[in-house]
């Protein structure tokens, strides 16, 4: 990888907004946020009522939660490490929007993922589905290991 370094993540709990700031130190890389434009309250995240938010966006496969602010110019980095933390085996709805948001044509992606027990593979496959345009680098799990990972890649 060479370029400017982008580390764009979603983060519910902090937990990979600290694995993001982690990567971003090691690699040199911008931070951004990927904050929704509602912000996600503890009852829309209990993942074990199905009529919570974030279940009801993950059943919806069409949902786009709206973003917050604006984003950085894309046009500025080549390479963008993109993080989250696994939803029902994937990434969260608003890592799609972002995605669609932006043209990552020619772009290096990277994406990397945060769970208390499933893994990146179904993410990594959905995320090459909605932006297939970018040239996607095989992710990782990240547990505790981003910071020395995400060095060994650059």
């Amino acid at each position: 990888m060479q370029g400017r370094i982008l580390v764009a993540y979603f983060s519910a709990s902090g937990v990979t907004a600290k694995a993001a700031k982690e990567i971003a130190d090691a690699v040199g890389g911008d931070l951004y946020e990927i904050r929704p434009e509602k912000p996600y309250t503890t009852a829309d995240l209990d993942w074990t009522n199905k009529n919570s938010r974030s279940a009801l966006e993950m059943k919806d496969p069409d949902c786009r939660p709206a973003i917050a602010g604006g984003a950085p110019d894309m046009t500025a980095y080549d390479t963008v490490f993109v993080g989250f933390p696994v939803w029902w085996y994937v990434e969260p709805r608003i890592v799609d929007t972002f995605l669609e948001s932006h043209d990552f044509s020619g772009k290096t992606l990277v994406p990397f993922a945060t769970s208390g027990g499933s893994g990146i593979a179904g993410a990594e496959k959905s995320l090459k589905e909605h932006c297939p345009a970018a040239e996607w680098q095989r992710g990782r799990l990240v547990r505790g290991d981003a910071a020395a990972w995400a060095k060994s890649l650059v």
